[in-house]
């Protein structure tokens, strides 16, 4: 037989502690499978896999008696040489420094979990949210809420009606003209009393023959038949969610080398996956730029050679003919995310300026700008040696704009902290980690 402790509160066992144990014991899982997930291959990366913690990590905090020092009382039995009340002197420490291994011994291997798909994106993308998803109009659902929806004569007994119940079975036994206890009760003690009285025999025969007619019809109508019985009903209810559209702007021009395509594709292939993990009904917009910049499909996003000259704000265009066309702000909430090296036509640095700051902006409730640079640079998190056209042109909008973010990448191990960092969930009162720049 096996027996599962499912209280809350084991006896034995601390609450808080046992409380603070599991949570540390996720954020470990929770953070091996970050930096598991640095190392992966872009086509491996919503897949499941191992992770590893260790051992010492996940002791539960107990007392016991410390190896040295302390004051200790005791007899102990068979013993000749001490009286209670003596002192015992302690042992001498060993010094010496031994350098040959064990013959013996037992150890424990670190912690080897195997996560599900589910479990390995349902842990890595557990903080992360598009900010300030708040729109008023709302249209599509993609969850339910239960509300009530009447009685049934079928569901759990946790939800079994008693006042209903009882309602029907008195219906049902008035309808039935079903003798009531108090009734058959009074006749009884009727045909007692003349008993001791010295009644007729045909007036007692008579009140005995209607005792138990109302005895046997008292038995045939149950006073709670399986007719009665009415549960509680609950419905699934649409639940409506905010829409939203994410556009997604990539600069395939002949400046983005293979290395920095590769870089943005990895960040933009993350932003697809946590999208459509944790929002089912977010459309997703995918636009390629050159000096020239189209809506496509998603496999031409990430797989077409195309290339050419540099126009940034031509993927800005575009961004608004779609916006226009077929996303009102009224009852979307747009957000977009922007990579590109920074290079951008001498001539379009203005234009490209005044559509984020009078068109762009004002309708985004987040704009992400991810500035890829070579291989070569320094390798650490927001880093390039120069700032470049675009990042000065759009460095002139972070003061006034906090839906605006800016961060540089070089390397592919820096993606998934910055991604974090720019979709890392606020906490209450719009605090969020503060995000690291560098020029």
């Amino acid at each position: 037989m096996n027996l599962i402790d499912r209280r809350l509160n084991p006896g034995g066992k601390s609450l808080e502690n046992r409380q603070r144990f599991l949570r540390r014991a996720r954020a470990l899982v929770k953070q091996a499978v970050q930096s598991n997930a640095k190392d992966r291959s872009l086509k491996d990366f919503d897949q499941g896999g191992e992770v590893t913690i260790s051992t010492d990590t996940l002791r539960e905090p107990r007392f016991h008696r410390a190896s040295s020092g302390g004051v200790r009382e005791g007899l102990l039995p068979g013993n000749k040489k001490y009286l209670q009340g003596d002192r015992i002197p302690k042992e001498k420490q060993g010094s010496g420094s031994g350098s040959e291994g064990s013959d013996g011994g037992k150890g424990e291997d670190d912690f080897r979990f195997a996560l599900s798909q589910d479990e390995y994106l349902d842990l890595f993308f557990e903080d992360l949210e598009l900010p300030d998803l708040a729109k008023t109009t709302l249209a599509k659902t993609e969850s339910f809420s239960l509300t009530r929806a009447g009685y049934s004569t079928s569901g759990s007994p946790a939800n079994l009606s008693v006042n209903r119940t009882m309602r029907n079975s008195m219906s049902r036994r008035i309808a039935l003209r079903r003798p009531s206890a108090d009734r058959i009760a009074t006749l009884e003690a009727e045909i007692e009393a003349l008993e001791k009285n010295g009644a007729t025999f045909d007036e007692l025969e008579a009140l005995r023959t209607h005792l138990e007619l109302l005895t046997r019809r008292s038995k045939r109508v149950p006073f709670i038949d399986p007719i009665d019985i009415r549960y509680r009903r609950f419905q699934p209810v649409p639940k409506p969610v905010s829409q939203a559209v994410m556009f997604c702007l990539m600069d395939t021009s002949a400046s983005m080398t293979e290395h920095m395509k590769d870089v943005a594709k990895r960040f933009f292939a993350l932003l697809y996956i946590f999208l459509k993990r944790r929002y089912r009904h977010v459309d997703i917009v995918f636009i390629r730029h050159t000096h020239e910049a189209e809506e496509v499909d998603e496999d031409t996003f990430f797989h077409s050679p195309e290339t050419g000259g540099t126009l940034v704000s031509s993927a800005l265009d575009e961004m608004m003919r779609v916006v226009h066309q077929r996303y009102p702000r009224e009852d979307w909430n747009i957000y977009a995310a922007q990579a590109s090296d920074g290079d951008n036509s001498s001539r379009d640095g203005e234009r490209t300026l005044h559509l984020m700051r009078q068109a762009i902006l004002p309708i985004s409730q987040y704009f992400a700008y991810l500035e890829v640079g070579s291989e070569h640079e320094r390798a650490s998190v927001g880093f390039l040696s120069r700032a470049s056209d675009l990042w000065r042109t759009y460095e002139t909008l972070k003061d006034g704009h906090p839906n605006f973010a800016m961060r540089r990448v070089s390397h592919r191990n820096e993606i998934y902290p910055v991604f974090r960092d720019l979709f890392e969930r606020k906490q209450p009162g719009g605090a969020s980690t503060p995000a690291k720049e560098s020029a």
